[in-house]
């Protein structure tokens, strides 16, 4: 019964205490109090599920998308840069909704003669810029680019009425589109092909004057449907050059006509390969099917070498055919090497597959495909089996760029075949991060034009986790001082100078990217980084990936918003991160822990004025208090007595309520801490410590966000040791992008961060 006693007057105790706490502070809260604790849930910010979109994050009963299927005629006019083009697209309202018009995206309209899209960037000459840049802006005539639209017309045959506004054209319906019709309609099309070095773009040629050939790259170069959904309605947000593609899926059956001696590959199964390969490249192809170590070539450099030498007359026409893809791109060039290997995903054979000119080797020929192959199985192993045949990497100076199974990449050595690591690293990473995009965006379809990090910085985070695959599945291609492959994005390290940086020149994440500053930062540096601190950091790598392969199956094919991937990432791990999103996504906050105090303790017994001024307090006798021990400041960090010669009401506890066997369980420190750890930063992070004893041990702690809950700017620990701490430390392994590390050790050690350097210097 003593224990008893004891137990219960303890808890009478504690709760009484905390009551009266509590109480004092609800007294003190101002009328019309705003709740701003960061760990509120986010019903502000998010949408109320509906039957579209459930709580859970997943697709909703009553889910919809529209669809778009293309067939297309295309010409590609070498002798002239141009690209003449009719197609009939079939778009089917799946949507609840009548429709009265489409909405089709123009977006070689950025580049037109009068495209208001140079005209919203302000900010006044560089003092220093490149030459390029400057020619291009201020010297040169610039380029006259732009959709002519040579018809929009129904089946039939009788022109639609139409009007366009920049990038979008508005399409008007003979009669409303009730929900499940289908509509076709036919668009032909022509534009004049930009270079790319000269005047920028995502596509376009690259000029090789020594031959007089081109190299072309073409993407966005048909008129394509807008996507119409439950969240936007029409998503007709113009393009200024920026944001990138909100797309439906379709089917799509193209016909490309080349000269003859050109080397094609885009989206989509080549149906006519027998027409359009030689003998030898068949032969070749066939051997590529079975190769799964090395590339095969189908087409040399030197029969591309051979081939750069005289211009055709003749042409052929490529034939590819696509399924459930949101979008169409191709490269063309008679200077093209070809070469494929296969790769074994989910049980399904794909093919790796490289374009590239004489210009890329030897680089190119000796990591291109392999990393290709090494990023299907990686982003594979993150999120579900690729599902198409194959993914095309193309060799296009200056571009990064991607599109359903085909991407442009950069990475070009010297002209005598020299390259640095730099150029290396660079070529391979970008490899990596646009055949990534095959995943996000082109098949978990997001929309790039609203929320630019839902593709970008999903696709950085798994870019860095690829490129660590990548290192270790072919480490021949590392440098020789590289232990690992040296990722540029991802690691908490790498973001903390941003985070750090002048507030006035920082947007929060959930920002439209057209908007944000530094936008590499913002919307590929962050996202990833705070994914990759939510994966290894917060909730482990066993419960982060199970969740983001769930969003990645639950939304491929689909369109997916911010809600929908916080929603999933907490649905499927038991795991409430309101207040790791509202941080990290809706705010500018940065990480700030330091160590604000260390006080030592010793265990003493109660005095009897004590015990008496408590009694007092809480009006009880002293004879009913539970048992009371003291906790003294050891000015000497001395050691302490033995814990049960410390106390008598300790020992007498101990005694009464542990057998003997118990007893020498029992745990028994020595020595008492009270360790106040203080947050200058905004951002709520978990509190990770490393404390270091008198015998050169030592042992890292991590205690979950929720510590900050009940007070965002302290958080105290009472530490109970067996040995002497000689040392603290927060986040000893930089896991946290902290911009301040020097608050971060006691006894704290004098340096400058590089959050004060910055400070300083601004100053």
């Amino acid at each position: 019964m003593k224990t008893l006693k004891y137990l219960l007057l303890s808890a009478f105790f504690v709760t009484f205490s905390a009551f009266a706490q509590e109480t004092e502070k609800e007294t003190e809260k101002p009328q019309g109090h705003t709740n701003n604790n960061k760990f509120k849930q986010l019903y502000d910010e998010f949408s109320t599920p509906n039957v579209y979109r459930a709580a859970s994050g997943a697709p909703g009963h009553e889910y919809y998308q529209q669809q778009a299927d293309y067939k297309m005629d295309i010409v590609l006019d070498d002798v002239n840069s141009k690209l003449f083009g009719e197609e009939t697209i079939t778009y089917t309202n799946n949507s609840p909704d009548v429709l009265k018009y489409l909405w089709v995206q123009l977006d070689q309209n950025v580049r037109a003669k009068d495209s208001k899209s140079p005209l919203i960037n302000g900010g006044g000459f560089n003092k220093m810029g490149q030459t390029s840049s400057f020619v291009n802006s201020h010297l040169a005539d610039g380029f006259e680019g732009g959709f002519n639209i040579e018809f929009v017309k129904d089946v039939n045959g009788k022109p639609l009425p139409h009007m366009i506004n920049r990038t979008m054209m508005r399409v008007e319906l003979p009669k409303p589109m009730a929900s499940g019709d289908k509509f076709s309609f036919s668009i032909k099309w022509n534009y004049q092909i930009n270079d790319y070095i000269k005047h920028g773009g995502r596509s376009g040629y690259e000029n090789f004057p020594e031959e007089d050939n081109k190299l072309y790259v073409i993407a966005q170069f048909y008129p394509r449907m807008a996507v119409y959904s439950d969240i936007e309605g029409w998503q007709n947000s113009q393009f200024w050059g920026r944001d990138e593609f909100a797309l439906p899926f379709g089917d799509f059956d193209v016909n490309i006509t080349t000269p003859v001696d050109h080397v094609l590959d885009g989206t989509g199964v080549l149906t006519n390969r027998k027409e359009v390969f030689t003998k030898d490249m068949m032969k070749r192809y066939e051997k590529a099917k079975k190769s799964f170590d090395e590339p095969v070539v189908i087409v040399s450099q030197k029969e591309a070498e051979k081939a750069e030498k005289s211009k055709a007359t003749k042409t052929k026409t490529w034939k590819l055919s696509a399924k459930n893809v949101r979008d169409f791109g191709f490269a063309s060039s008679r200077k093209f090497i070809y070469d494929m290997m296969a790769v074994k995903v989910g049980g399904k054979d794909i093919m790796a597959v490289s374009l590239y000119p004489k210009e890329g080797n030897p680089l190119w020929e000796a990591w291109s495909t392999k990393a290709v192959a090494s990023t299907l199985k990686s982003y594979s192993r993150m999120t579900f089996d690729y599902p198409y045949h194959k993914a095309i990497s193309v060799h296009a100076r200056q571009q990064g760029m991607e599109y359903p199974m085909i991407c442009w990449n950069y990475g070009r050595p010297e002209k005598d075949g020299t390259y640095s690591d730099r150029v290396k690293y660079g070529m391979i990473s970008v490899i990596i991060h646009e055949v990534g995009h095959n995943f996000f965006p082109m098949i978990v379809n997001s929309d790039e034009r609203q929320w630019t990090w839902m593709d970008e910085g999903l696709n950085t985070f798994v870019q860095y986790v690829a490129e660590q695959d990548f290192g270790e599945w072919y480490p021949k291609a590392l440098s020789a001082k590289d232990k690992k492959y040296p990722s540029r994005r991802g690691p908490a390290a790498k973001i903390v100078r941003y985070m750090g940086g002048d507030q006035d020149y920082i947007a929060p994440i959930m920002t439209k990217g057209l908007n944000t500053y530094q936008f590499g930062n913002n919307a590929y540096g962050k996202p990833a980084t705070a994914l990759n601190i939510l994966r290894e950091t917060v909730m482990g790598r066993e419960l982060f990936d199970y969740s983001f392969r769930e969003y990645a199956q639950r939304w491929m094919f689909k369109h997916p918003t911010p809600e929908d991937f916080f929603r999933t990432m907490e649905d499927a791990s038991a795991f409430d991160l309101d207040w790791y999103w509202r941080g990290w996504f809706y705010t500018t906050d940065y990480t700030d822990i330091g160590i604000k105090e260390v006080v030592s303790y010793k265990v003493g017994e109660t005095s009897q004025a004590l015990k008496e001024e408590t009694a007092k307090r809480y009006n009880m006798e002293v004879k009913d208090l539970p048992s009371l021990i003291v906790m003294e400041e050891n000015t000497d960090n001395s050691d302490s007595k033995s814990l049960l010669e410390s106390s008598k009401s300790l020992k007498e506890y101990v005694m009464d309520n542990f057998t003997p066997e118990q007893r020498k369980a029992l745990k028994r420190p020595k020595y008492f801490y009270n360790v106040t750890f203080n947050k200058p930063g905004g951002l709520v992070m978990p509190l990770i410590v490393k404390y270091t004893y008198d015998d050169g041990t030592s042992k890292t702690e991590t205690y979950p966000a929720q510590i900050w809950r009940l007070n965002d700017k302290e958080a105290k620990k009472a530490i109970a040791s067996e040995k002497k701490i000689v040392s603290i430390q927060v986040d000893p392994d930089l896991e946290t992008a902290d911009v301040d590390t020097t608050n971060n050790t006691w006894p704290k050690v004098e340096t400058t961060s590089e959050f004060d350097k910055m400070k300083n210097k601004k100053k």
